[in-house]
Order: structure tokens, then C-alpha cells, then sequence
């Protein structure tokens, strides 16, 4: 668990691992440089209880954090969970089922609840329902996330000890994408065991929220993965497309991001592109045209959006 400013959620966070069905379990808490009481809780709780340990961070960001977490774990699986997430008491006995069930996958997770839905599966439209097992293998992670759908979240995800043995650890030097670089660089090698069952809660209204964070950044880890994944042949045959058009997805998505930022330059070169779909085009004009009024003519923009 990486934390960070993170003291009005982080007791809820841990409370929800002390009430898990399945009781063994150690809690690695990475604490980044936190200038809150946030750390001083989970010490609280590691003088209670010695399965939760605090760690000071050695390096910085969100990867280093949770790479030193992995290095300093002991389980030969290793479950994420984010300071202001929460878990359902049946989060682990799920993941130790699937693991049970499917041994050789690369990863385990299971579907996500907000504070506004009860399971992420029900805003999926029914042809992109088929794909997903009510519990089962994923045996091509691309084909639904090209779509613009997630089907599970960091705090909903682990996996086995030995895949990070394999692969490597999160890349460091990303915020912005790192998580979802690791869960495609598994894809494209292993199938991936999940559950539609809502075991993890993903919070939207929280302090220090990473997603809420405007600054551009030059690309998405995973694009460049993809990239040279395909240019070496490692994408098997009936992946590719998938994964091409999933890439493609995740360049507008960061595009826009930095549209909100206030960085262009990737949305135009996208735009120039003939490789990029019109429809990708015509949201990444609307959102440069709706940037621009709402800072050029704030009072209009407000008036449109009340409309």
C-alpha cells in the first residue's frame, strides 16, 4: 500500500483488511514522505498488531513505492491496495479461490463498487457482457479494454510472486498510467482469472487523488510496451488487432488528459494521424473546443453547462 496524504481514509482502508474472512495475511504500508498523520495511524495499527508494518519510502512515486512493498513481502501472492480504497470482507477468500482454480494465470482480480454503482460491469453493454466470465479467464485482456472499459482496479488486483520475477516491477518514473502498464504487460503473456463478484471499493471523493492531478505527461507507459512488443513479435496472431486498437485508445485517453492540463500537442498529432479513428477524432475536437471556451469565455461555458 502506497501512502501518501492519504490520514482521512487510511484507517477505513486497514480496517477493511482486519475484517477479511481469510486472517493470513501481512499489510506492507510504504509511506512516501507523508507531512499528515497518516503514518502515525498505521503504526497505531502495527503496534496492535505485528502483521502491519510501516516502511519509509527509498525512492519517490507510486511505482517505487509499490516495487519496494513487492521486495519486502514474503507471500507468494501480492495484493494492492490503495490508501483510500477499501476491500470487502470476501476479497481475499475470492482471490485464494481463483488462484486455486486457475493456478497458471497471471493475474487475479475481481470486479470494483463505487460510491456511485455497485459493480463496474453494469455500465458494459451486452455485447462486451459476453466476454466477461462470471468467474473465468480473460484470454484477451485487449479486447474489452479497447472499448474504454475497466474491468477491475489497482485495489481489486493481485499477483503471483513470480510473474514479477519474470517481467520486472512497475516502471518507475510514471504516475500517470503505471498500474495499467503492469496489467497489459501480464496480458500479453498470460490470461488473466477474474471474478464479476464487486469485492473491492474504489472511492472517487478523496484528498490527494492522483486522478484529479493536472499535469501533462509525454506518453503512456503501456504505449511504448505495446509497441515494442508488436515490433518483436511478441503479440500472438489473434491479439493483435486488439491490441493495436486498445494502444490507439489509450493515446486519446492520455491525450485528453493533457488537453485538461493544458498541452495540445499530443491531440494534434493525433489528429493528423490516418491511423486514428474519426470518432476517436471528433471527441479528442470536442474536448480542445471545450477547453478552450471554458477558458476564454468562463462565463459562457458556465451558462452552457447549466444548460
Amino acid at each position: 500500500m502506497p501512502l501518501y496524504n492519504k490520514e482521512p481514509h487510511v484507517k477505513r482502508t486497514l480496517d477493511s483488511v482486519l475484517n477479511q474472512t481469510v486472517q493470513d495475511f501481512e499489510v506492507l504500508v510504504v509511506d512516501g514522505g507523508s507531512n499528515d498523520k497518516g503514518p502515525a495511524i498505521v503504526k497505531n495499527f502495527a503496534n496492535m498488531d505485528p502483521r502491519f508494518r510501516l516502511l519509509q519510502q527509498e525512492g519517490t512515486g507510486v511505482s517505487e513505492a509499490r516495487n519496494q512493498g513487492i521486495h519486502a513481502s514474503k507471500s507468494e501472492l501480492v495484493a494492492f491496495l490503495d490508501a483510500d480504497d477499501e476491500w470487502m470482507p470476501n476479497y481475499l477468500e475470492t482471490i485464494l479461490m481463483l488462484n486455486k482454480n486457475y493456478p497458471l494465470a497471471g493475474l487475479y482480480a475481481t470486479s470494483v463498487k463505487t460510491e456511485f454503482t455497485d459493480n463496474i460491469l453494469m455500465e458494459l453493454d451486452e455485447e462486451l457482457r459476453r466476454l466477461v466470465p462470471d468467474e473465468g479467464l480473460l484470454l484477451n485482456y485487449f479486447k474489452v479494454y479497447k472499448k474504454g472499459h475497466s474491468l477491475f482496479g489497482t485495489s481489486s488486483v493481485t499477483i503471483p510472486r513470480r510473474i514479477f520475477s519474470e517481467i520486472g516491477g512497475f516502471q518507475a518514473g510514471f504516475w500517470w498510467g503505471e498500474d495499467v502498464d503492469m496489467w497489459g504487460r501480464i496480458a500479453l503473456k498470460y490470461p488473466i482469472a477474474y471474478s464479476s463478484q464487486a469485492c473491492s471499493i474504489y472511492y472517487h471523493n478523496v484528498v490527494n487523488s492522483a486522478t484529479e492531478r493536472r499535469k501533462p505527461v509525454e506518453t503512456h507507459p503501456f504505449v511504448k510496451t505495446a509497441k515494442e512488443a508488436l515490433k518483436l513479435g511478441e503479440v500472438p496472431h489473434d491479439m493483435i488487432y486488439d491490441l493495436d486498437e486498445y494502444v490507439k485508445y489509450i493515446e486519446m485517453f492520455t491525450a485528453k488528459h493533457n488537453i485538461k492540463a493544458g498541452d495540445k500537442s499530443l491531440a494534434f498529432n493525433l489528429l493528423v494521424r490516418n491511423d486514428i479513428k474519426p470518432a476517436y477524432k471528433k471527441k479528442l475536437l470536442r474536448v480542445i473546443l471545450s477547453s478552450s471556451v471554458k477558458r476564454n469565455f468562463p462565463i459562457l461555458y458556465k451558462a452552457v453547462i447549466r444548460k
